[in-house]
């Protein structure tokens, strides 16, 4: 009789810890992994990722002058909100973010920023390393397949 009780107590015990675990596994699956952006590392990756001739005409302070100024320029275009713990992407407009308008507000923040560009090409180098960093953490999705960006 004892040993049915302990047999009835193990089914029981696996019961409820299949039913915790199965539904976490579904509340997880319903929320995106969470992409941790890291200053320090995004600097690191971002200058190692420089071509040569970049890499000798910047210093590790400028990148991360320049990589604050493309999170801000995020920010400030509604592509990098304040609080997105646990939370839906919830995109309801196309933006269609043109590279000349970023490289050209990065290079206005170069100059206020004190960062002296001897070739504008540097900021281009910077943006595409960084948006790799951003693919590398699980930040950015697919890009939009053309026929998508002329249609919205």
């Amino acid at each position: 009789m004892t040993g049915l009780f302990i047999v009835l107590a193990a089914i029981a015990t696996f019961a409820i810890a299949a039913g915790a675990i199965g539904r976490e596994s579904h509340r997880l699956d319903a929320i995106a992994p969470r992409a941790v952006y890291v200053l320090d590392e995004a600097v690191d990756f971002v200058a190692d990722r420089l071509p040569e001739r970049s890499q000798a005409r910047l210093t590790a302070s400028e990148v991360e002058t320049l990589l604050i100024a493309h999170m801000n320029w995020l920010h400030a275009n509604g592509l990098a909100p304040d609080r997105v713990i646990d939370l839906r992407q919830n995109i309801d407009a196309t933006l269609i973010v043109a590279e000349d308008a970023l490289v050209a507000y990065l290079l206005g923040a170069a100059e206020s920023g004190g960062v002296e560009l001897l070739d504008d090409v540097d900021v281009v180098e910077v943006v595409d390393a960084h948006l790799e960093y951003f693919a590398a953490i699980g930040a950015v999705g697919p890009q939009a397949p053309p026929d998508d960006v002329i249609a919205g």
